[in-house]
């Protein structure tokens, strides 16, 4: 992926023009002032530089003289602020796996935050790190997105007192901090070596009332065609995408997908060799990430994910697994821990 410009979705600055529209200002005014066009604001598919999203933050501020104006601003996210994956995250089974989620599809967001989870005893850890490009993501731009975070978790448990058990941010601590303590519900500290929201393991691995691992999947898959469309990937990825679409029509040969990328299968595999790899080796790499993914999910039988992933029947997809990881299908479930089925 190349990192010049860097880049974000629009929508997350529509969600600061509405917050701005709500205080009675000229949000799209001062959007336009920070070199954002107003058909970006109504594009779902759009980016915008870094840069000018950036500027915008800061003119919000100032205009509205509010240092907490990244918590204002959260309340305004809707579903579709992140694309698809938004619907997706709300589809997930556990608030754990909506963070993977988060973390997997991150560059919908931009290119510069680092989201990562961690886990120590009873607890996890989900890290938003934004260090690689110091000044790039203001304050305002964190407190919004753990804020965000924290508003999704409660409405995925359909639980408002659903809070984390510590927030921290590496920001100065504001002239106000109560806004903080408000919304968060649980101690904020400021002026810490990382941004994180901590939670209990238990919680993060409880079922959700709404999960639904196929919409999820369906919606994985939008995200994934809009980055494919938006960043300078990889031909390896173009034709994992490719795969993916492809699969459950069953094995899809490499003539097939060439035709699917308007390329020579020649071609193909001459540029896969340049970066490293092969059309059996992406093959092979998608089907074992898929496998693994619906195995953990555990809400499929094994006679469908050998049937998605394109097999002819379950004793060719058992020994192709066994390669991959080393373990049956279903002795790789045994070690998983189960979720419980809708």
């Amino acid at each position: 992926m190349t990192h010049e410009p860097l880049s974000t979705i629009a929508s997350l600055s529509a969600t600061i023009v509405r917050a701005l529209d709500a205080q009675g200002l000229d949000g799209p005014g001062i959007a336009r002032r920070a070199g954002i066009a107003p058909t970006a604001l109504q594009d779902p598919d759009a980016r915008v530089p870094r840069a000018a999203l950036t500027r915008l933050w800061g003119l919000a501020v100032e205009a509205t003289g509010d240092p907490c104006f990244g918590l204002t601003a959260a309340r305004f996210t809707l579903p579709t602020s992140f694309h698809a994956l938004g619907y997706a995250v709300l589809a997930s089974t556990t608030f754990k796996e909506a963070l993977e989620r988060i973390i997997r599809y991150r560059r919908l967001i931009g290119d510069v935050v680092e989201l990562s989870l961690t886990e120590a005893g009873d607890r996890c850890r989900f890290i938003i790190d934004v260090s690689s490009r110091p000044g790039v993501v203001p304050f305002e731009a964190v407190d919004a997105f753990a804020a965000v975070t924290v508003r999704q978790a409660r409405a995925l448990h359909a639980n408002r007192d659903f809070n984390p058990l510590a927030v921290s941010f590496q920001r100065p601590e504001p002239a106000r901090a109560e806004p903080f303590r408000r919304v968060f519900r649980a101690p904020v500290r400021f002026s810490q070596p990382a941004n994180f929201l901590e939670y209990a393991r238990a919680d993060l691995e409880r079922r959700l009332p709404a999960g639904n691992a196929e919409i999820a999947r369906h919606n994985d898959a939008v995200v994934v065609r809009y980055l494919a469309r938006v960043q300078d990937v990889g031909l390896s990825s173009r034709v994992q995408h490719a795969l993916i679409e492809s699969l459950p029509n069953g094995e899809p040969s490499k003539q097939a997908i060439a035709r699917a990328l308007a390329m020579s299968p020649r071609n193909l595999q001459r540029r896969l060799a340049e970066e490293g790899t092969s059309f059996k080796e992406v093959l092979n790499e998608t089907r074992a990430s898929l496998a693994r993914s619906y195995i953990d999910e555990g809400r499929l039988p094994m006679t469908e994910i050998a049937f998605v992933l394109g097999f002819a029947d379950t004793s060719v997809f058992s020994r192709a697994f066994k390669r991959w990881t080393g373990a049956s299908p279903r002795d790789y479930a045994r070690r998983t821990p189960a979720r419980p089925r809708r």
